[in-house]
């Protein structure tokens, strides 16, 4: 935020600030794109060994000197807004800041390992997968971690692959996977991509799991209840030790998703809970926010009795202590992603774990709790549940959560989650982290209130102040232009 330069702007900010992101224009257009701003065309010789009509004759490419590459990019940076530039409270999504010296641990020479390399040659890539597979079972309370899975989704996918393999393996042909109604949209897909049916069970009036609706959900076809905990309202299952018990008499599994583990660090473990299987977010929990589709890694967590079913290959210590080794678990149900996932992710992860310890991941968690309960307590806002752990589901009421989100961003901050979880009306679901300070959550709360106070007309309009504009999301969405030529055409 800046100082106000314009005291007759009916829009501005009651607290006499406004926000102003970059926007290069040069007589009402923007940025150039580098080959607009100067090109030269060279000649492309003719001895390529392809097909003539795959080949040309002559190149555009761009001809810029480095201050004039520089300047561009420069430009380009100050147009955008991201970790780096100020609270991201997307709920559920957990974008923190991203902290540099994960970055530096990822770009050392010795991390840029071949992953085809023989397991003698690289033992220790194979004694840093081995020591955060052991980091990450603690932290879940789980006894055996694969590191494969790419992504939270992915890791989803692998662990209800794991269920199916492990009832398939006991004679059991369960056909139903129960999913709450507050449930992320990705584990409703998961079950299904999966082939199981899909078994959506209501909350409860005070947003937890309704234990009667459970009890009549679950039985002889039921493969796993997938669940979060905290829920995506921010709120603790206080009955998960009898709900995992509902879910084991029928014979089921119990799933975590491991999307909100940032509010349990230290302090609760899903494996002492009752869950038998689960995905860690790494990238988001341990220091790699996923802004822009990736990458991630969803590394997953099993008791003992499902350590056979996890992917190949596995890393584990020599029988004789001498070095490490990758295997096929006994029943594996395959590889689920090439080599040993995403590698620099999973190095990062290890970084960030290891430096803060066990009191660090504690404290981490203990500032995440808090944020989220003081910007609840802030807001003008109407907030239907509490307390809350990492984050809180706000509603605005008469407003469009969508239009007040755009206008969010007039104020300096990025907006929350809009729209989600339905069993909220207009749900702005919201989650600080625990990387932003008093002063930040204050902003944070400004913006909400001011946002709050403003008539329709304005927020139809917004955001005013961005270097884009209202988009048209849905024709974006339906419609993308992948290419620059794509968008001349």
């Amino acid at each position: 935020m800046s100082e106000d330069r314009d005291a007759t702007d009916d829009h501005a900010p009651e607290a006499g600030t406004r926000y102003d992101q970059a926007r290069w224009t040069d007589d009402g257009q923007y940025e150039p794109l580098l080959a607009e701003k100067d090109s030269t065309e060279v000649a492309v010789g003719d001895d390529a060994p392809l097909p003539d009509d795959l080949t040309r004759d002559s190149l555009e490419l761009p001809d810029l000197s480095e201050p004039e590459l520089a300047r561009h990019y420069t430009r380009l940076s100050g147009m955008n807004y991201g970790v780096d530039s100020g609270p991201f409270p997307l709920g559920s999504c957990t974008m923190k800041y991203n902290p540099k010296f994960t970055e530096r641990v990822a770009a050392l020479p010795a991390a840029a390992v071949h992953p085809d390399r023989s397991a003698t040659s690289v033992q220790g890539t194979l004694e840093l997968q081995a020591e955060l597979q052991g980091y990450l079972g603690r932290i879940g309370g789980m006894d055996a971690v694969t590191l494969q899975p790419p992504a939270g989704a992915a890791g989803e996918f692998t662990g209800i692959r794991i269920a199916a393999a492990y009832h398939e393996a006991n004679g059991d042909d369960r056909t139903e996977v129960v999913i709450p109604d507050s449930a992320h949209g990705t584990n409703f897909a998961t079950a299904a991509m999966a082939g199981f049916d899909v078994v959506e069970l209501p909350s409860a009036e005070d947003g937890r799991v309704d234990i009667g609706a459970l009890e009549a959900a679950v039985g002889e076809d039921t493969a796993a209840l997938m669940l979060t905990n905290p829920n995506t309202l921010g709120l603790f299952e206080r009955d998960i030790e009898e709900i995992a018990e509902i879910v084991h008499d029928a014979g089921g599994l119990l799933y975590y998703d491991g999307a909100n583990l940032n509010a349990l660090l230290g302090r609760a473990r899903p494996g002492d809970m009752g869950f038998d299987v689960m995905h860690y977010n790494v990238h988001k929990t341990f220091a790699t926010p996923h802004g822009g589709g990736g990458p991630g890694a969803g590394p997953v967590g099993v008791t003992e009795e499902l350590a056979a079913f996890l992917p190949t290959p596995h890393v584990r210590q020599q029988a004789d202590g001498s070095g490490y080794e990758r295997y096929e678990p006994e029943r594996s149900i395959g590889k689920v992603h090439g080599f040993s996932g995403n590698w620099l992710v999973l190095v990062r992860a290890f970084a960030y774990i290891a430096r803060l310890g066990d009191a660090g991941l504690a404290d981490a968690s203990a500032r995440a709790v808090l944020n989220a309960n003081y910007l609840a307590s802030r807001i003008d806002y109407e907030v239907p549940y509490g307390p809350f752990h990492h984050e809180f589901v706000a509603s605005a009421g008469e407003q469009d959560a969508a239009d007040a989100a755009k206008r969010m961003l007039d104020y300096g901050v990025h907006p929350p989650t809009t729209k989600w979880p339905e069993i909220v009306d207009e749900a702005l679901m919201t989650e600080p982290t625990e990387a932003e300070g008093k002063g930040s959550l204050d902003d944070l709360a400004a913006a909400f209130d001011a946002v709050a106070a403003e008539d329709d007309a304005t927020l139809d309009a917004a955001p005013e102040r961005t270097a884009a504009r209202r988009i048209d999301q849905v024709s974006a969405a339906r419609e993308p232009r992948l290419s620059w030529h794509a968008l001349e055409e």
